[in-house]
């Protein structure tokens, strides 16, 4: 056994209403990958939150190689020799990668010294980066070099990275993969937060299970199947997703030469998209962040006016038409930001339902709004998604990101839409709510809705989609039945290297 790095004894963390953690007790040690798990509102944010300085525990105590380790900000945790990788990436896109990393340290050398030591530090260690290039013309894998190579000039002894998977390829996700068990190799401790559980077995040397604020166990996981992971989380058995046998209907939206000018410096441009999804179909459509996801939703969804002719549902020209005309017709989606695009934050439930069901619920009367009615809608969601809440007049700002996230799917889902198109449905969601929202999406294909799923988790396109295609520089693969695919080829697809021609249909 290596020697204990960082000790964790009794930490409890208290917010108004809510136990974030307590007492929790775990250690990590040299030289190893320590997951921490838990579904959503487990505690595991606050926990990592602590070790790394932003949030201080009300009780409890922390040692760090052996000595006392209280630290009051960020700043003293990396001087300590803990550095975090966090989910969302804090980078300027308009300032070279270099120019970023300073920022992030406390006392930067001159640029062209820094950018040396980058270049050093970043084929050592498998991940190379150019220091001049403008960050915001770096696909997210290459931000997410950014971000763990200005924690790596840090030369840390814990490294805590909170999903850092969830914008890679397959192949990004192996490079990656190489580069910790070299860290780990030189005596680096990572701690590892993700929602995929058969990364966890790959990776990781031991797990620490959280749930309700409270350390209920722990495991190898390498030895512990990823059901059985998932079940420690939620304290119970749960079904995996059902995929009932159902006959495709006729088309339900056709898109056709689809092109869309980037709607600022730095997003993608729509270029001469094909494709069709059927009635009782999923359609996957699978690519790495920031290569056209978030445009192609605002097309379809009518945020952005394209030619009349470039979408069609059930055979009419929608082009032109704004949101409120294409929900009334039955195209619905859900956007992948939560906070600010899928809910405005400072509303209540109830009228973050009424944002998006009024018309096809029925909420309103001569104009007025059936206050009642809504709530009960709103209520609806909150029971068939098991949003954690205290009511529907809660803020939408107060739900933590999951349970957000399981009500704008729900949102959606119980308006029984023609066609339903969402982006990221399960991001930051734990196992057993991921597993819900997929079988949501694939009962309502087999109740006769077109689902087209844009999503970074390839697993879970696998998992629900008939078709697979791949958004690679704002430009669609060809789309193929996912029976035929092998994990390479997706990943190929990803990365472009296929055609983009599309067959169409």
């Amino acid at each position: 056994m290596t020697e204990e790095l960082l000790a964790v004894r009794g930490l409890t963390k208290a917010y108004p209403g809510v136990l974030a953690n307590d007492r929790v007790t775990f250690a990590i040690h040299e030289g190893e990958v320590h997951a921490l798990l838990g579904e959503n509102g487990a505690g595991k944010s606050t926990l990592v939150k602590m070790i790394y300085g932003l949030v201080k525990p009300d009780s409890g105590e922390m040692t760090f190689r052996g000595a006392p380790y209280e630290p009051p900000e960020p700043r003293a945790a990396r001087n300590a020799g803990v550095a975090m990788v966090f989910q969302h990436f804090s980078l300027f896109d308009a300032m070279s990668v270099a120019e970023n990393v300073a920022l992030g340290m406390e006392n930067p050398p001159a640029l062209r010294d820094l950018a040396s030591r980058i270049r050093e530090v970043s084929e050592t260690y498998g991940l190379p980066l150019d220091p001049q290039r403008t960050v915001g013309d770096l696909s997210a894998g290459e931000r997410q070099r950014v971000e763990i190579i200005r924690c790596l000039l840090q030369e840390p002894r814990l490294l805590i990275m909170d999903e850092p998977t969830s914008v890679l390829t397959p192949q990004e996700v192996d490079i990656l993969f190489q580069t910790l068990r070299r860290l780990t190799s030189e005596g680096v401790a990572i701690l590892y937060i993700s929602h995929k559980l058969e990364e966890i077995r790959t990776l990781c040397d031991h797990a620490t299970i959280l749930r309700q604020g409270k350390n209920v166990g722990s495991c190898v996981p390498r030895e512990t199947s990823a059901r059985e992971m998932a079940e420690l989380m939620v304290g119970a058995a749960f079904a995996s997703p059902r995929r009932a046998g159902r006959d495709m209907g006729p088309v339900a939206l056709d898109v056709t030469g689809l092109s869309v000018a980037a709607p600022g410096h730095f997003g993608t441009s729509l270029r001469n998209i094909h494709f069709a999804v059927r009635q009782g179909e999923v359609l996957g459509l699978g690519g790495v962040a920031g290569n056209g996801q978030d445009e192609l939703l605002a097309a379809l969804s009518g945020e952005f006016r394209v030619d009349a002719e470039a979408i069609r549902l059930h055979g009419k020209p929608i082009g032109l038409l704004g949101p409120a005309e294409r929900r009334a017709m039955g195209l619905l989606t859900a956007p992948e930001e939560r906070l600010g695009h899928a809910a405005a934050p400072d509303m209540s439930l109830t009228e973050n339902a009424i944002l998006t069901a009024a018309t096809r619920e029925k909420l309103t009367r001569h104009g007025f709004l059936k206050w009642g009615e809504a709530e009960d809608f709103t209520r609806r969601i909150i029971t068939r998604f098991d949003v954690r809440t205290p009511g529907p007049g809660t803020a939408a700002r107060a739900l933590s990101g999951g349970n957000l996230q399981k009500f704008v799917i729900g949102r959606e889902v119980l308006q029984r839409p023609e066609v339903l198109v969402v982006n990221q449905p399960t991001w930051g969601v734990d196992a057993a709510a991921a597993a819900a929202i997929r079988q949501a999406l694939l009962d309502l294909a087999a109740n006769g809705t077109a689902v087209i799923c844009i999503s970074q988790d390839l697993d879970e396109l696998m998992e629900i989609s008939d078709r697979f295609g791949a958004l690679n520089e704002g430009r669609l693969s060809e789309v193929r039945g996912t029976r035929s695919l092998s994990v390479e080829e997706i990943g190929l697809m990803m990365g472009g290297a296929h055609g983009m021609e599309v067959a169409h249909g």
